[in-house]
C-alpha cells in the first residue's frame, strides 16, 4: 500500500492535512510526483516535509523553474518562482539551506515500480506531466476530444499504468482513448493487467477540478483511491496576500478551486 502526492505548491495547510489522513489510514509509503514549490507562501516547510515524509519524489515544471530557470511560464507563475528562489536563499542555517537545494538539485524526471496484478508483472510509471514530456506537457480530459491522437501517441509510452500530475485534474485516461472523473469511477480505480492508464492524481495545493479540496491517491490491492479532503485554505489566502511578489490570484484560486 502506498500514497501519491502532486503539486503541493508551498502549500502547507494543504500538505499537512493530507499527510495526517495517510498516517491515519496506516500508510507508510509515499511517493511525490514534484511541483513541491511554486506559487504558494511556505515552500522551506513544504520541502522539509517532502523529504523526510516520502520515498521519493520526481521534478516537476516549478521545482525546475526554482532550481535552473523558468519555461514557458506566466508573469505571476515566473514572479513566484523568483520570489521562492529569493526564499530558500535567505534561510540563514546552512545545512538546511544545502539539504533543500541538493533534494531540489537531484529530481529525477521519472521512477518505475513494478508490481503484481492478478498472474501478472505491472509496469507503473511515475511522472510529473506526461510519459512523452514528463516536466512540462499537459495531458487535458478534453484531448481524448479533441486531439485522440495525441492521446494514443502517449500510450505508446505506457507499458502498463502511468500516474500523472500537472494539470491540477484528477481522473483516468484509458487508450480507447477515454476519460473517467474519479466520481464516475466511485473514486476507485481498480488496476488490470490486460488495460493500459494514465492516472492523474490532483493537486494537494492547489485543485483545478472546482473543487478546492485537497486531492490525492492511495493503491491498495490493486486500486487506485482517490481522496479529497478540506484544509483550512483561508490560512494559505492569507499569507499569499500578504506577500507582494505573490500576485493574488493564486489566492483567489484557492477558493474557487480553478
Amino acid at each position: 500500500m502506498f500514497a501519491i502526492l502532486s503539486d503541493i505548491h508551498s502549500n502547507l495547510e494543504a500538505l499537512t492535512t493530507v499527510l495526517a489522513d495517510i498516517k491515519k489510514r496506516g500508510i507508510k509509503a509515499i511517493y511525490c510526483l514534484g511541483d513541491v514549490v511554486g506559487y504558494g507562501p511556505n515552500p522551506k516547510e513544504c520541502l522539509d516535509l517532502i523529504i523526510e515524509k516520502t520515498k521519493w519524489c520526481v521534478l516537476g515544471n516549478h521545482d525546475y523553474a526554482v532550481f535552473y530557470e523558468p519555461t514557458n511560464f506566466n508573469y505571476g507563475a515566473e514572479q513566484a518562482s523568483f520570489w521562492t528562489r529569493e526564499a530558500l536563499e535567505s534561510e540563514e542555517e546552512k545545512q538546511p539551506r544545502d539539504r533543500r537545494w541538493d533534494f531540489l538539485g537531484k529530481l529525477p524526471m521519472r521512477r518505475t515500480l513494478k508490481s503484481k496484478v492478478g498472474a501478472s508483472s505491472a509496469t507503473i510509471d511515475f511522472v510529473h506531466a506526461s510519459p512523452r514530456r514528463p516536466i512540462n506537457e499537459y495531458i487535458f480530459p478534453d484531448d481524448v476530444y479533441t486531439n485522440p491522437l495525441k492521446v494514443r501517441l502517449l500510450f505508446e509510452r505506457v507499458k502498463h499504468t502511468c500516474f500523472v500530475g500537472h494539470t491540477h485534474m484528477p481522473g483516468v485516461f484509458l487508450d480507447e482513448p477515454d476519460f473517467y472523473l474519479p466520481a464516475e469511477l466511485s473514486n476507485v480505480y481498480p488496476i488490470i493487467d490486460t488495460e493500459k492508464a494514465i492516472i492523474n492524481i490532483g493537486s494537494v495545493g492547489q485543485p483545478r477540478d472546482k473543487d478546492n479540496r485537497a486531492s490525492y491517491v492511495y493503491v491498495k490491492e490493486n486500486e487506485v483511491h482517490f481522496v479529497r479532503l478540506e484544509y483550512d485554505f483561508e490560512t494559505t489566502m492569507k499569507k499569499i496576500l500578504a506577500i507582494k511578489e505573490l500576485d493574488n490570484f493564486h489566492a483567489e484560486r484557492l477558493q474557487s478551486g480553478r
